[in-house]
């Protein structure tokens, strides 16, 4: 049977298996206990085993466990879309659909000490109440701050103070084989800490074959620690404690974890939790949850020949370069026009790092605010040709 990516999270999206929509709601949430904290040295080897013990210490009280759910209201308006949509029960007199209230919990990672949360947009796309436990067993009334659901990511905030905090590592310089923790709520069971090795960066994952799931991200962080409903939005942290990405997904046939999970790097949630807090607004009232504008984030303005057809196309073409990104298309009033950047130009490097992938020119556009100046290093007509590009939205 063929794998399928399943969120780990909330609701059904473009006719992906997504689990843990219905996971009930957990009552008694159990905690790690608290840990007197020492720092991460050569001591934490022992018998040529990793001590993970600091990891798991220093980031558990950070990552909270988040119920969220839809009013009977949003569930009748829904029933009665789904009505108004359908001639069939319309032409026998029914009297209208009834639809359940949408429930599901998952997890989140505080990222400031006055109470912004970050998780992910699945486990809370759907909500207009959403309810927040810490690793200390206090509750809160959260609000949405904003979404932003190409990237899978929403802030959310509660009013408090001195929180824990998390460290942030930098997901750009993660190494194939290094120690990776996943820290979450999976199943409703409480606090749970597993370990895994990172297995792959600037993973493309497929997601489907929907117009929707064609526009979301497509650079993810790859490991095998355990991951499973639930898991959504926590923190997946390095041997130091220091968050490396926010757990998102998983490669399954049956719903639950078979060996792969995939989370968003660090370095582009936080560019886009920053852009949702600075430009997404607030809400008291969940009904009306901003979503972060599209026009807001950075753009090149480029197509790319997808990347299994590099060397046919580059071949086809004589481009004569064995490595980079082809432009395929320019659009009209984009940055990339603006700057001269024509269509059969290969991207070879951008402020001096190599190109290899158009997941890693994604990427280095996702981190990038509009108006960044970028440095464009082409292959063109058998010459290099370098480029600024001003970015625009």
């Amino acid at each position: 049977m063929k794998n399928l990516l399943s969120l780990i999270g909330a609701g059904l999206i473009g006719g992906l298996i997504v689990v843990g929509a219905t996971q009930l709601v957990n009552r008694n949430v159990n905690v790690a206990p608290k840990t007197n904290l020492a720092k991460f040295t050569s001591d934490n080897v022992v018998s040529g085993a990793v001590d993970l013990s600091y990891a798991a210490a220093a980031a558990s009280p950070t990552v909270v466990y988040i119920e969220a759910a839809e009013s009977k209201e949003s569930a009748q308006k829904r029933a009665q879309e789904a009505y108004d949509n359908d001639p069939f029960a319309q032409f026998f007199g029914g009297f209208g659909f009834r639809m359940p209230q949408k429930k599901g919990t998952g997890s989140g990672v505080i990222i400031s000490k006055d109470g912004y949360i970050v998780t992910n947009n699945h486990v809370v796309d759907f909500a207009d109440n959403v309810n927040v436990t810490l690793s200390d067993n206090r509750k809160f009334v959260a609000k949405v701050v904003g979404t932003d659901p190409r990237y899978d990511v929403a802030v959310i905030k509660i009013s408090a103070s001195d929180l824990p905090a998390i460290q942030k590592g930098n997901s750009d310089n993660l190494k194939i084989g290094e120690w990776a923790l996943a820290i979450g709520f999976p199943y409703d069971i409480g606090t749970t800490v597993t370990a895994g090795i990172i297995s792959a960066t600037h993973k493309k994952i497929n997601g489907g074959n929907s117009r929707e799931n064609r526009n979301v991200m497509d650079d993810f962080i790859q490991t095998d620690a355990v991951v499973n409903p639930g898991n959504s939005g926590g923190a997946l942290v390095d041997a130091q404690g220091r968050l490396i990405g926010i757990n998102t997904a998983i490669q399954t046939r049956t719903g639950s974890y078979e060996g792969y999970s995939f989370a968003i790097p660090v370095n582009i949630m936080s560019k886009v939790a920053d852009d949702i807090i600075k430009n997404g607004g607030s809400s008291s009232n969940t009904l009306s949850k901003p979503q972060a504008n599209s026009s807001g984030r950075p753009k090149l303005g480029i197509s790319m020949v997808q990347d299994q057809y590099f060397e046919d196309v580059a071949k086809e073409k004589d481009l004569n370069v064995a490595s980079g990104v082809i432009v395929d298309e320019v659009q009209d009033g984009s940055a990339a026009q603006y700057a001269g950047i024509l269509p059969n130009d290969v991207i070879v490097k951008i402020d001096g790092k190599a190109i290899n992938s158009t997941v890693e020119l994604r990427s280095i556009v996702a981190q990038s605010n509009i108006g960044d100046v970028l440095k464009v290093t082409v292959f063109r007509n058998g010459k290099v040709k370098e480029i600024q590009v001003s970015l625009k939205s």
